[in-house]
């Protein structure tokens, strides 16, 4: 009997940890170029009670199928679905989405580069194009204050108008990122990203180029989650933790049957 009750157990833990990650969804369903995860599960090591195969006489007969109970379930992985969000009109100048593979890259404040695909940027007190955090976006674009309009072409070049200038002048182009297993990249907050021994290094390249996306300026890209299929796997975590917790209220409820009998 201890047996299915370290099973249920797990199994509810399981639950938990799926409705956690559909939880984290949902929360996230306006957040801009949030990525849905999936918790993904994997059976525990079996007892084999009687091995497959295994003879069953002097003759040398097998036995077919053998006896291997299950120990229960545990959590392999939580994967990040990496599939296109939908792209929103914002009609302000400085936000960018990327239409495609790519992440734009940060400068931390202590140094290290993180990667995000939330292109709601702004200008620092000196003109700086930087995040909503105030972080520096790669490569450091600084806009002049005389400047009349802000431009952000599909490859991420930006340039402005000046008065007095007929042409205008372009200030610089913003540095993509792109990686073998982006699903390996190490979420840290705030939209970003870091590099991870998983993910593999960087590969860094202009917008619209091979392996690239493009940048579209006046828009950003929303979350991906789909909230009527989050809401369904949330009513079937429900149902499946209800169950589990029911074999462990059998299981106990049997254990008192035998303990009377004694």
């Amino acid at each position: 009997m201890m047996r299915a009750l370290n099973i249920g157990a797990g199994g509810m833990m399981a639950q938990q940890t799926n409705v956690d990650v559909i939880s984290n969804n949902i929360a996230n369903l306006s957040t801009t170029g949030y990525k849905r995860q999936r918790a993904a599960f994997q059976d525990l090591i079996y007892q084999n009670l009687r091995h497959p195969g295994a003879t069953s006489s002097d003759s040398g007969t097998v036995v077919p199928a053998g006896i291997q109970l299950g120990l229960g379930v545990k959590t392999s992985e939580i994967a990040r679905i990496l599939e296109q969000g939908t792209l929103s009109v914002t009609n302000r100048p400085l936000d960018v989405a990327i239409e495609g593979k790519g992440y734009l890259q940060i400068t931390l404040p202590d140094g290290r580069t993180a990667y995000t695909r939330d292109g709601s940027l702004s200008l620092s007190p000196t003109g700086e194009i930087v995040t909503a955090d105030g972080y520096s976006v790669q490569p450091s674009i600084a806009v002049p204050q005389n400047a009349r309009s802000i431009t952000v072409d599909e490859t991420g070049q930006v340039s402005v108008q000046i008065d007095g200038q007929t042409a205008p002048q372009v200030l610089g182009q913003f540095q993509m990122a792109t990686f073998v297993n982006e699903a390996g990249l190490e979420a840290v907050g705030r939209n970003l990203f870091i590099e991870s021994s998983a993910s593999g290094s960087p590969v860094t390249g202009v917008a619209g180029s091979s392996g690239f996306g493009s940048l579209q300026q006046g828009f950003l890209e929303t979350s991906n989650v789909n909230v009527v299929n989050e809401l369904t796997a949330l009513i079937s975590a429900q149902r499946s933790y209800e169950m589990n917790s029911k074999v462990i209220e059998t299981s106990d409820k049997m254990m008192g049957t035998v303990s009377q009998m004694q």
